[in-house]
């Protein structure tokens, strides 16, 4: 049995994952999986089923993990306010800890997933490149409140933290709040669906900023490693596919792949335009024999709203994972093209 065992904390979610197929594949990993539904068992990896913001259920449920040797910390839970986002996103992490942490005598790292939020990306315009040891912002904001109580519970200890920032990630795993890839894909087979062009719906000024994505695939390799990179320990990293795009480039490619055409961008809100469409997807699902997938599992319209209304450059530096070891990179296109690849392979879409 492998002395490395990893708990990985929202197993299910994009980057959950990918995560526990890239520590499966390694090889020298025993995987445990953390999420509200659990999982089916496979080789080195099992699921345990847990109401992350229970404490009671944490203790009850993972007090038995006594041979965890690796947090990797995933989980998110929404709420519609940047405040209401705090307590729920906080007590997860800290239940997790509280639970694992007095058991767990050769806990050697928690890795916690951040995201661009600790820079203000979320707020407006922001300094971009943004750079780990920017200033930071006025709260709320629960990412920082994540790291700075890991920061507080780290002191003194033989275990080490870091947190991982990557762009939007790149996936195609269903019933995500937060896939963009997935929304497009299925935005677009709605739209050919109807005879349409495809056209950009996101505000005007967003079309042709700079912009940046984080391959799923990619933060997973990016993930283990500094988490088991010594140079790394109690270090933040952002992590990219390492190249630009803006809309005004990317969109017609993308119209293109779907075989479709394009027309002037329009903003409109996904989240409204979409809501009635569940009865045309079903048709849609049926005459194409796709997977009878749920209108709800293929659908982040807020989340796609979200990143395409970013009027503003959205991109951080990448080079200090490159200085301290880590230098893959993805083509940001042909991320695109192969999780579209995925889903037609998978029959999510036609």
């Amino acid at each position: 049995m492998s002395n490395k065992v990893a708990l990985v904390v929202g197993a299910h979610g994009i980057i959950g994952s990918n995560l526990v197929a890239h520590l499966v594949g390694l090889g020298d990993w025993t995987v445990i999986g953390l999420s509200r539904r659990g999982g089916e068992p496979a080789e080195r990896v099992r699921h345990v089923a847990v109401d992350l913001l229970d404490a009671e259920d944490c203790h009850a449920k993972l007090g038995e993990l006594t041979d965890v040797t690796h947090i990797f910390y995933a989980a998110y839970q929404d709420r519609p306010t940047w405040a209401e986002l705090v307590p729920p996103n906080l007590a997860m992490l800290v239940n997790v800890v509280d639970a694992i942490e007095p058991v767990a005598a050769g806990l050697r790292h928690v890795s916690l997933m951040q995201g661009y939020k600790v820079y203000g990306a979320h707020l407006g315009p922001f300094k971009t490149p943004a750079r780990e040891d920017d200033a930071g912002h006025l709260p709320p904001e629960f990412n920082v409140d994540q790291q700075e109580f890991l920061e507080r519970r780290q002191q003194g200890k033989s275990w080490t933290w870091s947190a991982i920032r990557p762009s939007v990630v790149g996936g195609t795993a269903l019933g995500n709040p937060m896939n963009l890839a997935v929304s497009i894909a299925v935005y677009a087979t709605i739209s050919k669906e109807l005879g349409l062009p495809l056209r950009f719906p996101g505000k005007p000024g967003a079309y042709d900023k700079l912009l940046e994505l984080t391959d799923a695939g990619l933060l997973a390799r990016a993930t283990v490693w500094a988490a088991t990179d010594e140079r790394c320990a109690n270090q933040a990293f952002n992590i990219n596919n390492g190249d630009l795009f803006r809309w005004s480039e990317l969109w017609p490619k993308i119209a293109r792949y779907f075989g479709m055409e394009t027309a002037p961008p329009l903003p409109m809100s996904l989240e409204v335009v979409m809501a009635d469409k569940e009865p045309l997807w079903n048709r849609i699902v049926a005459e194409h024999n796709l997977e009878p997938t749920p209108y709800q599992r293929v659908s982040a319209w807020p989340f796609a709203d979200f990143v395409l209304s970013w009027d503003y450059d959205m991109f951080a530096d990448g080079t200090k994972a490159r200085r301290f070891g880590f230098g893959e990179f993805v083509d940001t296109e042909e991320m695109m093209w192969r999780l579209f690849d995925e889903l037609r392979k998978r029959h999510i879409i036609p």
